[in-house]
């Protein structure tokens, strides 16, 4: 080392610091000031530091796939008061009526055609919009914009009412609104998905709440963004206008680029998000007894199932034998030895 200074000593020859109580120090930390001659130490504040961007999106479930949705932590509230009303019921002999769900049996197999990849359209609505009708039920506050206000930008010529902010909607309204919308306009369960994805992104980039006086246009600017981005075969501003009669080309057009400005233009849809929202609406589902359709497994059926799991298997099979090609990297490899195992 020479006659320079190493700091690769001892540890017996190392000076041995005070130890200071955990609460030492945090005090030592909050009373720490800027000086105004500069002269003394400066110590940033934790509160001061700016949080990742990749540590922020873990906490917005529509761009992070580890962080919960918001519409099914929003839904567990209603869900424990009817868990709780259905075990007094049960504790007082009280009928609950009719088995609606379908169970298999030795002599008939239900089965359920809705898959991540192809969602049943009906109970997918159904799903999403139970999810906005939480959203609206349990919501924190009244935030909103003026584009997104009802009274404001009305979507029919019929008067809105006095009490349109302070009402409600039940889910049969909400469910009665998208599913127009999507019959009208030929849009898949895929595209009902990414609506729910847009919403709750817009409610947590714009620190909004969706509420009786704004839902519908909230919805609709989600279903136009949506349909846009997913489908193919998109539905133009002006084809909105033909199912809402009474609104306009250029109200459809302003409410969409305050919308994309809003969501900063983040329209990219993960596919392991989109994953998590499926899969969080058939919870949704099961919490409130909405089942997904369940279909009797025929000849049919076996056969169309048999073929996709043969196909699965011999692409599985392939993908072992190219990462069994990839794994070998001795030149000339004849056979592979077995040692002798030793019992003792």
């Amino acid at each position: 080392m020479g006659n320079t200074v190493s700091c690769c000593v001892s540890p017996e020859s190392s000076p041995k610091l005070p130890s200071r109580q955990p609460a030492e120090r945090l005090e030592e930390f909050t009373s720490t000031e800027v000086s105004d001659d500069n002269t003394g130490p400066y110590l940033q504040h934790i509160s001061d530091r700016e949080v990742p961007d990749e540590l922020a999106l873990e906490f917005n479930p529509s761009d992070h796939a580890r962080a919960s949705t918001i519409f099914l932590s929003k839904s567990q509230t209603d869900v424990r008061d009817k868990r709780k009303s259905n075990h007094i019921n049960h504790i007082n002999r009280v009928s609950p009526g009719p088995l609606l769900k379908k169970y298999s049996s030795c002599s008939t197999i239900f089965i359920d055609d809705s898959t991540v990849s192809q969602p049943n359209l009906k109970s997918t609505i159904k799903c999403v919009t139970l999810a906005i009708y939480y959203h609206i039920k349990n919501r924190d506050s009244d935030r909103s914009l003026d584009i997104f206000d009802e009274k404001l930008h009305p979507l029919s010529k019929e008067p809105v009412p006095d009490d349109y902010a302070y009402v409600d909607p039940e889910h049969k309204l909400i469910y009665r609104f998208v599913r127009t919308l999507f019959s009208a306009a030929q849009l898949t369960a895929e595209c009902a998905i990414v609506t729910l994805v847009y919403l709750e992104r817009l409610l947590t980039y714009a620190e909004l709440d969706i509420c009786p006086a704004n839902w519908k246009r909230i919805v609709l600017g989600a279903i136009l963004l949506a349909s846009k981005v997913w489908d193919d075969q998109a539905v133009w501003n002006v084809d909105y206008c033909q199912i809402l009669k009474d609104i306009t080309v250029e109200d459809m057009n302003e409410m969409e680029r305050q919308f994309l400005e809003l969501l900063q233009f983040n329209i990219n849809v993960p596919a392991s998000v989109y994953a998590k929202y499926y899969f969080d609406l058939r919870q949704l589902a099961d919490d409130n007894n909405l089942n997904f359709p369940l279909e009797p497994l025929n000849n049919q059926r076996a056969q169309k199932l048999e073929a996709i799991s043969r196909l699965c298997k011999d692409k599985y099979k392939d993908l072992s034998k190219a990462a069994l090609r990839r794994s070998i990297s001795v030149d000339n490899l004849i056979g592979v030895r077995h040692s002798n195992a030793v019992l003792s």
